[in-house]
């Protein structure tokens, strides 16, 4: 059945008040990059109180609807035949060939609710649907009317012309893109940073990314699995300005002069202040991580207050709070778990010690750094300086 329009459902957006205008326009924004990538002119209309994608003629109905699914905002996506308004009684016979193309011999339950939108149509809501119930139980003999709990709802909408549906797809929920500021992602070659990213962006925040690379010691391989993760979140994102920072140099001298105890703490001390750097630059408000407590040493609390204490911006982490099962869940959820689980190690992973210090003490991790002095200012220099910026899911 060929479908001409899909109306877009939200729910967060319409509590808005006097700036609810602004996110419906972001959403809309959203709705059509995603459409850009399939094939047909689509066009993305703001109508009384609703958001109506309107199809062409010729195109895909899967790749649209997936398109769809990916874009924050959207609560429900259903899709919508289009009929002329003729009368009543032409309605009835249209809502009637819409239940014998979707549902054939249809024995189950059921109701019509209409919505006037175009308060000048002379009959009332109630009597529309009594009147369109009727005709559906003349086509359908199997068919009952229960208005509580229904089997299937026909939604009626009375507007310039009729507009019927009765599927709902569920969307993402979360709120449309970039209405919510603009973070800087840690983003890591492993499950839980990826899902950070998603849920941040679910939040409305437009992201950008930075991943530190150490070759040798870590291979292309491993730098591409990134730039592959930053694809799949941009998906549902919108591009990403992903910073590779080569850490190599940085690692090996934090290895050499510091306690091995201390090494992923200082190490990520350092990966902080980077990405700080890039945040502020690019006008970012906070930087993102896939830090859950408790998972490993260097996410104790203590290690966190650690990594924290050397940011100016404040530092999110979305999936602080659950467990591995449940970042699992939800990497494979988005789509992003078997890319995860590529064996292309990242840096975090090579340079691990065997006895990683689980309650740091600040003035101690301050005092190892002071070790650091002679060269680190000239390393992190040459880092930034040399710096690869891809933009990932143009």
């Amino acid at each position: 059945m060929l479908f001409h329009a899909f109306l877009i459902k939200y729910a967060e957006i319409a509590i808005k008040g006097k700036n609810r205008y602004l996110f419906e326009d972001a959403l809309v924004k959203q709705i059509g990059l995603a459409l850009s990538s399939v094939e047909g002119e689509f066009s993305v209309v703001k109508e009384r109180g609703r958001i109506y994608v309107y199809c062409p003629e010729e195109y895909d109905f899967d790749e649209t609807v997936e398109a769809l699914k990916r874009v924050f905002g959207i609560v429900a996506i259903c899709p919508v035949v289009i009929y002329e308004d003729r009368g009543l009684e032409q309605t009835a016979r249209d809502v009637v060939e819409y239940m014998k193309a979707r549902y054939p011999d249809y024995r189950g339950t059921f109701k019509v609710y209409t919505r006037r939108a175009r308060k000048t149509y002379p009959v009332p809501s109630m009597e529309v649907s009594a009147e369109l119930g009727g005709s559906i139980l003349d086509a359908f003999p199997g068919a009952s009317v229960d208005v509580h709990e229904p089997e299937l709802t026909i939604s009626v909408e009375i507007r310039d012309r009729i507009y019927v549906y009765s599927d709902t797809i569920p969307g993402p929920g979360g709120m449309p893109v970039g209405t919510n500021g603009r973070a800087m992602l840690l983003l890591s070659g492993g499950i839980d940073s990826p899902v950070a990213g998603y849920m941040i962006a679910k939040r409305g925040v437009k992201i950008e990314a930075v991943y530190f690379h150490a070759p040798p010691y870590t291979s292309e391989r491993a730098k591409q699995k990134v730039v592959d993760l930053a694809a799949i979140i941009a998906r549902y994102c919108g591009p990403i300005r992903l910073h590779v920072v080569n850490f190599t140099d940085i690692q090996l001298y934090i290895y050499d002069q510091c306690p091995h105890e201390e090494l992923t703490i200082i190490m990520r001390r350092y990966m902080m202040r980077i990405a700080e750097h890039f945040a502020v630059k690019d006008g970012c408000l906070g930087l993102v991580t896939g830090e859950s407590i408790g998972q490993v040493a260097s996410q104790t609390l203590q290690s966190l207050a650690a990594t924290n204490e050397v940011c100016g911006l404040p530092v999110y982490r979305p999936v602080i709070g659950f467990d591995k099962q449940e970042i699992v869940e939800r990497a494979h959820r988005i789509g992003t778990f078997d890319t995860s689980v590529l064996p292309y190690e990242d840096c975090c992973t090579i340079f691990v010690a065997k006895h990683p210090v689980t309650k740091p003490n600040l003035k101690v991790i301050r005092r190892s750094e002071e070790k650091l002095a002679e060269k680190i200012d000239q390393l992190m220099e040459e880092a930034l300086k040399t710096t690869e910026v891809i933009v990932v899911g143009e």
